[in-house]
């Protein structure tokens, strides 16, 4: 590439390169790297302090360079700003304009324009439009005709000059700009027909009935085809989509073919509480969704001479706005990734596209989104480009603009994140499908997020029963005469000849008359579909399987983990810990125990993912699953490299996100359910930030639309005396919300049973559940959680464990009191001094609180013969932990003939204490208190503990 060299400068250029210096010194960055390095060892002419060099480019070039800088001002902001000047609102609305449109902000006349060459909108260099004017003028007129009629270019907030230079001349070269003629017209007005007498079929038939029809952003639809067709074309296997309600049965429809017959059957509200033909709690656990929520998968071919065809794959999704991105974003990863390979996944960005649909409202309004759009560009959730298409229809049920955002867009978000937006007039159906165009072909050239605000109305209220003029009348006054999109294209194809007068009705009638016979005649419309909503979830009983491992297999396991590749510089101080700690295999610690759990499972050929915030180190540095080289800073993953793997792992630290990555990382389970996916929270508090994510989508998802996952939720656990945000990962939320087998639950104490855990997940492939983990603190190198290896080669895990010691000294007999606990309080009551004076008591461990194991617990309770009564232990205030959910089934299966009595603390609004010094006072009369017999009564514990708290 040549050098840039002042002798250029002359005339318009040297009127661009002034423009061009004046944003290098705003942002140096915003130029590129050639022009950059010149601009540093160059300064401009000074008007008035240098008249012989301002008269030698006015004498020699006979042009004002003053009007020339100018021009170049007016020039940028067209290109900038010329989408606060178009047409964009179908309903007429004036676009707020920019003053800087204006010749006259910038000193220039059009006569100025006249005089001055066209080359002087691309100069140095040349360009579309210099090609086809002669003028200045011309330039700019073809400029504001680009930028100013009902597409707005949003690229100014684009840093990188490769992109944005590509932009600029994509757009001012109209690449993506088709006039349809012929059938390819004719294409187009027949699909917006079949959207637009769908919705008015529906609304006359199913009077009064909810639908969020599509009208006034029609042309979502075809956009949507056009998408899907591209990349069927590229030969992309999937595409995944997500949107909310707004809209969704014309695109199962029109888009995902979803049988005419079975949304009208869905209207007729048949009885969705009918049991699937398994058994009573199948059948008891299905609840379904409404059809508006519904999901479906179905096949979308490419282009009528290519062979291709790709997978649609429309993720179900809630009433909460845009939760279902992050869903979304972690299906179309999984779909790229292969993970039957030892070492990291490989990843292709080609193997799946991911389509959101937002609303205006909600698209800066709801968290979520801002959360999800960080992703793009991160290595452990980059898809390579997800494509935003914003229906906006200026209003948020009966929420205006101005009450909605701060910003002038419903895309302004986007910009942050520098992802490139495009804004259409949604009743201009040709700029609608070249702005789709754009963002698929950006997206494959710079694998980014690419947004289209598709600006439309909502012909009715929020749903059809709303009055909308309540609230917006002179809005809908506009909307009630409106055309819908169809009219207008119809009219614009009967003025350019390509159809005939009343082909367009005739069209209308021959759709209306289809429906009218499938709607009288449904059996006749019936195709095979696979709608993920109706798939009969099966929540089977299922035994824990065997899950030992030899001795021979971890020993060799254990030797390549710590096994460093040639000229790695380990950190000493990691590496002594590592040998002292895991060399050998005798007191296996938590951390150990997982690593091992992951190797051997890597060597049965199962994927391993595993993420959260400082997950690669660990919150509590105990996992340290990648390693740095201290001296060139570069990682080393032992997990990938032992040479029994026959799958791939992967660690992640995530985003300080946990609603978006928790989402993700439950879609990824839904297109890799061979794969142990692990979503660690850095500590369990944080997780009920996610909460929506987790009532939505991680414990219904089965009940509502038969998705199944094998999500494992790893959540820090136990108080320390940390305080209220870094003690409870709040177990009793997901023990209330548990029902129908939907989740497991447990609250180990052993690196063992973790270990077995672990495995036991991987195995269950056929009865996928999520499993929510409540994970330890001070117990990773807690004495009393450590395991021998024969625990690791010898059994499974175990539901509850019971009081090995009792049985071990013959004294089961002796035993009045059975202690009953979860989690850490167990190392507490063992420990105590009042355990060792106390010949009445056992204590026992319930691992795995749901599915609660009843006749595991109904084992234990018989090996006492003389008991009389149960105490329930936490370390939980009684409003919290597992104390609600056990004491009704305790009851139950002891049939009230043993009393159940609680100690703890009393019930509280939060989880813990603020004071170490209080907390461990607290525990040390819970503990007392739970030795002593029946005469203290609950009730005078719990005074104890307030009073040492």
């Amino acid at each position: 590439m040549e050098n840039i060299t002042e002798s250029q400068f002359y005339g318009p250029n040297l009127g661009y390169v002034l423009e061009l210096y004046e944003r290098y010194r705003d942002d140096p960055g915003s130029v590129d790297e050639r022009t950059r390095s010149f601009f540093e060892n160059w300064s401009p002419p000074e008007p008035g302090a240098n008249g012989q060099a301002t008269a030698q480019v006015s004498t020699d070039s006979g042009i004002d360079v003053d009007k020339v800088v100018g021009v170049a001002k007016y020039i940028r902001s067209i290109r900038d700003f010329g989408h606060r000047a178009a047409q964009l609102d179908p309903l007429g609305s004036d676009p707020p304009g920019d003053p800087t449109l204006s010749p006259g902000f910038h000193d220039v006349t059009e006569e100025d324009l006249e005089a001055l060459p066209s080359s002087i909108i691309n100069a140095p260099g040349t360009g579309p439009i210099p090609e086809r004017t002669s003028s200045a003028r011309e330039a700019i007129d073809e400029l504001r005709r680009i930028y100013c009629k009902t597409t707005g270019y949003d690229f100014g907030h684009i840093h990188n000059s490769t992109e944005r230079f590509w932009l600029r001349d994509a757009v001012e070269d109209e690449r993506f700009h088709k006039v349809l003629e012929g059938e390819g017209a004719k294409n187009l007005l027949n699909s917006l027909t079949r959207v637009d007498t769908l919705e008015k079929f529906l609304h006359k038939t199913f009077l009064g009935q909810k639908r969020f029809s599509i009208e006034g952003t029609d042309m979502t639809v075809p956009m949507l085809n056009l998408l899907v067709r591209s990349a069927a074309d590229k030969g992309t296997p999937e595409a995944v989509l997500g949107m909310a309600h707004r809209g969704r049965l014309n695109v199962l429809a029109h888009v995902l073919d979803k049988p005419y017959s079975t949304i009208f059957g869905e209207f007729q509200q048949p009885d969705r509480g009918e049991k699937p033909s398994a058994s009573d709690s199948q059948g008891d656990a299905w609840v379904g969704d409404v059809k508006y929520h519904l999901g479906i998968r179905g096949y979308h071919l490419g282009a009528e001479e290519a062979d291709t065809e790709v997978l649609v794959n429309l993720a179900p999704n809630p009433s909460h706005l845009e939760h279902v991105n992050p869903v979304v974003e972690g299906m179309a990863r999984a779909a790229q990734e292969t993970r039957d390979e030892p070492g990291p996944p490989g990843q292709n960005e080609d193997a799946s596209l991911p389509i959101l649909i937002h609303g205006d409202a909600a698209f800066p309004g709801e968290g979520v989104v801002a959360e999800t759009l960080n992703l793009y560009k991160l290595p452990g959730y980059k898809t390579g480009g997800t494509i935003h298409i914003i229906t906006n229809n200026q209003l948020g049920f009966t929420t205006e603009r101005d009450d909605a955002r701060s910003t002038l867009y419903a895309s302004d978000l986007a910009k942050g994140y520098e992802i490139p937006v495009i804004h259409v007039n949604a009743d201009d159906p040709e700029a609608c499908l070249a702005a789709a165009r754009f963002a698929y072909a950006y997206r494959e050239e710079f694998r980014k997020d690419f947004v289209i605000d598709l600006v439309g109305y909502r012909r009715f209220g929020h749903n059809e029963g709303d009055e909308p003029a309540y609230t917006q009348p002179a809005m809908y006054e506009i909307i009630r005469d409106h055309p819908s999109v169809r009219e207008v294209y119809a009219s614009d194809l009967e003025e350019r000849g390509i159809i005939s007068e009343g082909e367009a009705d005739e069209m209308v009638e021959k759709i209306q008359a289809q429906m009218k016979e499938i709607r009288e005649n449904p059996d006749n419309d019936q195709i095979d579909e696979e709608d993920i909503a109706t798939d009969e979830p099966h929540t089977p009983l299922v035994e824990v399987p065997e899950t030992a491992v030899s001795e021979e297999r971890l020993t060799a396991l254990n030797e390549a983990l710590l096994e460093r590749p040639e000229g790695f510089n380990a950190n000493e101080k990691l590496e002594r810990l590592f040998q002292r700690n895991r060399g050998e295999l005798e007191d296996i610690d938590w951390a150990h125990a997982e690593t091992l759990a992951f190797a051997s499972l890597l060597e049965d050929g199962v994927p391993i993912r595993l993420t959260g915030q400082d997950t690669e180190r660990g919150t509590f540095s105990q996992r340290h699953s990648i390693l740095h080289d201290v001296e060139t800073g570069e990682v080393y993953v032992p997990l990938q490299n032992i040479p029994q793997a026959k799958a791939s792992f992967i660690s992640h630290n995530s985003p300080l996100s946990e609603i978006a990555v928790m989402g993700f990382e439950f879609g990824y389970t839904l297109n890799a359910q061979e794969t142990l996916v692990l979503w660690e929270a850095q500590y369990g508090d944080f997780a009920n930030v996610g909460q929506p994510m987790i009532d939505q989508f991680i414990v219904s998802g089965q009940a509502k639309w038969g998705q199944t996952s094998g999500l494992i939720m790893l959540l820090p656990h136990g108080y320390e005396g940390q305080g209220p945000e870094h003690s409870s990962a709040r177990l009793e939320r997901f023990l209330q919300l548990a029902a129908h087998e939907n989740i497991r639950v447990a609250n180990c104490t052993t690196a063992a049973q973790y270990f077995h855990l672990l495995r036991a997940q991987a195995a269950l492939k056929e009865y996928q559940r999520p499993l929510i983990i409540m994970t330890p603190k001070s117990l990773l190198r807690h004495p009393l959680a450590a395991s021998r290896l024969e625990e690791l080669t010898e059994g499974k895990f175990m539901p509850v464990l019971d009081d090995q010691e009792v049985h071990a000294e013959g004294r089961a007999e002796q035993i009045e009191r059975l202690m009953l606990c979860s989690g850490k309080i167990y190392t507490e009551l063992v420990a105590s001094e009042a355990r060792e004076e106390d010949e009445v008591t056992a204590v026992a461990r319930i691992e795995l609180l749901y599915p609660f194991p009843e006749e595991d617990l109904k084992a234990v309770l018989e090996g006492y013969p003389n008991l009389q009564e149960i105490v329930w232990v936490q370390e939980e205030p009684r409003n919290m932990g597992a104390w609600t959910f056990v004491d009704p089934l305790l009851r139950q299966l002891v049939d009230d003939k043993l009393p159940v009595r609680y100690v703890g603390k009393p019930a509280r609004p939060s989880p813990a204490q603020g004071s170490a010094t209080f907390h461990k006072r607290e525990h040390a009369v819970i503990v007392r208190s739970a030795f002593k017999g029946a005469e203290e009564s609950e009730e005078a514990t719990e005074r104890e503990v307030e009073r040492a708290g």
